[in-house]
C-alpha cells in the first residue's frame, strides 16, 4: 500500500529544525497539545492524524508499520525537509523506531514514548475483530482508564471526556487495521540498526506497555537513555513538564 495525505499541522518557525509528533493507536494530533508551545518556540513542529484517525483518510486494510512510516515521510516530503527529529507515543513510537531503522538518513534524534518493540499479539488482534464489529466507542473508557492514574483522572474529568470522544471518534476499519499493525509488530532486530541518538520513556504506572517493555527498546539501541517518568501511558498529559523538558533536552542536543 502506498502512503496516504495524511492531515497535519506545523507550527513554529519556519527555518527551525524540524520535530514530528506521532501519536499513539486511538489518539489524534490533539494528544500533543501540552508540548506544541514550548517545543514551537525553538523547532518546526509538525503534529499530524495517522491513518485512520481524526482528520486524515481511513484506506482499507490491512496496513504495515512502513505504510504508516511512509505516511510521515510524505509529510515531511510536502513541507520539504529532509531530515527530522522524531517523537511518538506507543504505535507513534513504533513508527519512530522503523522509521529511524529503515530510513537513518531522515531521522535526526528519536523519542520512543510508552512503546514496546514487541508485544503479546493476541489482545490486539481481538480488538480489531471488536472494532470491525461493534465500533470504536466500545473501547473508549477502558482504554483511558489505562492512559491515566485513576486519581488524575478523577480529577480532570473533562480531560476523560475529551480523549473518549477522541478513541469513539476513530474511524472503525483504520483502528481495526492499526491495532493489527500493532499486533504484528517485531522491531526487535531493527533496534540494532538505530543510530539516531535516542531517548526511550518509561512509565512508571503504565498498565498497557508497562516498563520492562521501554527497558528492551533502551537496551537494544546503542547509548540510548532511559527515563522513567511517573504516571500511566498518555504521561505527556499527566505529566507534561517532565515529559516536555525531557524532549526538549533531548532535541536540543541535536539542533544544528
Amino acid at each position: 500500500m502506498s502512503a496516504v495525505e495524511v492531515s497535519y499541522d506545523v507550527d513554529g518557525p519556519a527555518e527551525a529544525p524540524v520535530v514530528v509528533l506521532s501519536n499513539s493507536l486511538g489518539a489524534t494530533r490533539a494528544m500533543w497539545d501540552p508540548q506544541v508551545p514550548a517545543l514551537a518556540q525553538r523547532f518546526r513542529v509538525v503534529t499530524y492524524d495517522g491513518r485512520g484517525h481524526g482528520e486524515s483518510p481511513a484506506p482499507a486494510g490491512p496496513y504495515t508499520i512502513d505504510d504508516l512510516v511512509d505516511d510521515v515521510l510524505g509529510v515531511l516530503d510536502r513541507i520539504g525537509a529532509e531530515r527530522a527529529h522524531v517523537a511518538g507515543v506507543s504505535l507513534g513510537g513504533m513508527v519512530g523506531m522503523r522509521m529511524a531503522a529503515r530510513e537513518p538518513a531522515r531521522v535526526d534524534r528519536l523519542a520512543v514514548l510508552f512503546s514496546s518493540s514487541k508485544v503479546d499479539p493476541q489482545g490486539f488482534l481481538d480488538r480489531a475483530a471488536q472494532a470491525r464489529a461493534g465500533g470504536t466507542e466500545q473501547f473508549a473508557p477502558t482504554v483511558v482508564q489505562r492512559w491515566l492514574t485513576p486519581a488524575y483522572a478523577a480529577e480532570h474529568r473533562d480531560l476523560v471526556a475529551r480523549l473518549e470522544a477522541m478513541i469513539a471518534g476513530a474511524d472503525d476499519e483504520g483502528y481495526a487495521a492499526c491495532c493489527e499493525v500493532v499486533g504484528g509488530i517485531d522491531l526487535r532486530e531493527d533496534l540494532g540498526r538505530i543510530a539516531a541518538p535516542t531517548l526511550v520513556v518509561s512509565g512508571s504506572e503504565d498498565p498497557a506497555l508497562p516498563p520492562p517493555h521501554q527497558a528492551a527498546v533502551a537496551a537494544g539501541i546503542r547509548g540510548a537513555a532511559l527515563l522513567t517518568v511517573p504516571g500511566a501511558h498518555l504521561a505527556n498529559l499527566e505529566r507534561p513538564v517532565e515529559v516536555t523538558g525531557a524532549l526538549l533536552a533531548h532535541f536540543d542536543g541535536g539542533t544544528r
